[in-house]
């Protein structure tokens, strides 16, 4: 449950350090100066649109709809970006992905008898909002292409043998949080079709897929779904403005409702929203707003330059590992990695326990924070291996960044690879 705040104030507490041991967007390319260019962009676009001034006011400085106002505009970006094809009325806006999480997970589980599947390591936010709601949660080993569907189908029984009701599974399909991983295309559809035969929903969040390199992009289980079984979970915290905390979740499932009525999930959604932020504020839906009107809802393309810096620092974190632990010497040195081909992170293992006093050890004595994978496990595991957030280092902070963390575990593991660690 302190995962998530203890990873964000890690900076804080070791203000030296140089740090992996958070995931924060990269930014150089924020300027205070364009938020009113965004604002006023989208004020002329409601004004264009017909929008009197009346209303554009209590838009503004009002409580705003619950579902959010700019509905319609990220509906208009998930078409251009994603090629999923659903009306405003499916899209829920929220306070940062976290919240949209809550809010699925409130709707779907209904009882101690319910079940939530997450792929294992999984991103702590989801781990965080199902304890929060006492909701069941049940662990799916990862593989090194991500969820296996035969793995989830092998998870699905024993939890309907236990007795209990698998109702949902969560996954980062694109360069995963936080080992990086990617679902090959074959095995979404073949999740898809698990999902539609057991009746079970998949939560699909996707912070990192617009930042694939060039021609690597696959498509997301929400374009593929023609079952309604995927709900799908957003931000635009890694693609247009963090500090907006603007996340939206897209459930176009129909709802009947008293005499024969239907709406979407995410309308039905809606209840639960209004109990947990009863809003989300008007002036981050407006600037972002403004934003995708700015770039004519093909975020896309507004963020190549920005994949590529992820896609360098990406790339300068391996050439780093592979300079200090040559993967021919392993038996010396015990270190691995894996090799993830886009997103913000990577897992490194390790010859001892990398646990929280490690990490803090390594923090104020070598300069150099990570975060301890077992927090990221369900049940156990991951005791020997780091995640490394590179996405917000610069690539000469993060080749003395390993440099630093290979004499840490130079030190730590003396007896193997001795103190011949080389050095920058």
């Amino acid at each position: 449950m302190d995962s998530m705040r203890m990873l964000s104030e890690t900076a804080m507490r070791f203000p030296a350090a140089l740090s992996f041991s958070s995931g924060a967007p990269y930014d150089g390319t924020h300027d205070p100066a364009t938020l009113p260019v965004y604002l006023d962009r989208y004020l002329r676009h409601l004004r264009e649109g017909g929008v009197p001034e009346q209303r554009i006011r209590k838009l503004l400085f009002q409580y705003g709809p619950v579902n959010g106002f700019i509905r319609e505009e990220v509906a208009r970006n998930l078409r251009q970006d994603e090629g999923i094809d659903v009306p405003a009325d499916a899209v829920m806006i929220t306070s940062g992905c976290q919240e949209a999480m809550l809010v699925a997970l409130r709707g779907l589980i209904t009882g101690p008898q319910d079940v939530l599947l997450t792929v294992s390591p999984a991103y702590v936010g989801i781990l965080g909002a199902a304890r929060m709601l006492d909701v069941p949660l049940v662990g799916v080993p990862e593989g090194p292409d991500g969820l296996d569907p035969d793995t989830l189908a092998a998870a699905v029984a024993d939890v309907r043998a236990s007795g209990r009701r698998p109702v949902a599974v969560y996954l980062i399909p694109d360069f995963s949080n936080p080992s990086g991983t990617v679902v090959p295309l074959a095995a979404r559809h073949r999740l898809l079709e698990l999902a539609r035969r057991e009746r079970l929903v998949v939560l699909e969040d996707n912070p990192y897929g617009l930042f694939a390199r060039d021609g690597e992009q696959l498509p997301t289980m929400k374009s593929l779904d023609r079952h309604g079984s995927v709900l799908y979970l957003g931000s635009f915290a890694k693609t247009a403005f963090p500090g907006a905390r603007l996340g939206y979740l897209v459930a176009d499932q129909p709802v009947s409702g008293p005499g024969g009525s239907v709406r979407t999930l995410a309308e039905e959604l809606s209840r639960a929203k209004s109990m947990f932020t009863v809003g989300t504020s008007s002036l981050s839906q407006a600037v972002v707003g403004g934003m995708l009107v700015e770039h004519d809802y093909d975020l896309r393309t507004a963020t190549r330059a920005t994949a590529a810096v992820y896609a360098e620092r990406l790339d300068t974190t391996l050439a780093a590992l592979a300079a200090h632990f040559p993967p021919e010497r392993h038996a010396e040195h015990g270190v691995s990695w894996n090799t993830p081909r886009g997103g913000f992170f990577l897992t490194v293992e390790v010859p001892f326990v990398a646990d929280l006093a490690a990490m803090e050890r390594c923090a104020s004595d070598f300069g150099v924070s990570w975060a301890p994978m077992s927090m990221f496990h369900v049940g156990g595991g991951g005791d020997r291996a780091m995640r490394l957030g590179f996405s917000n280092l610069a690539p000469d902070d993060i080749r003395e960044g390993v440099a630093r963390l290979a004499r840490f575990i130079s030190d730590t593991t003396p007896g193997r690879y001795g103190h011949d660690v080389p050095r920058e």
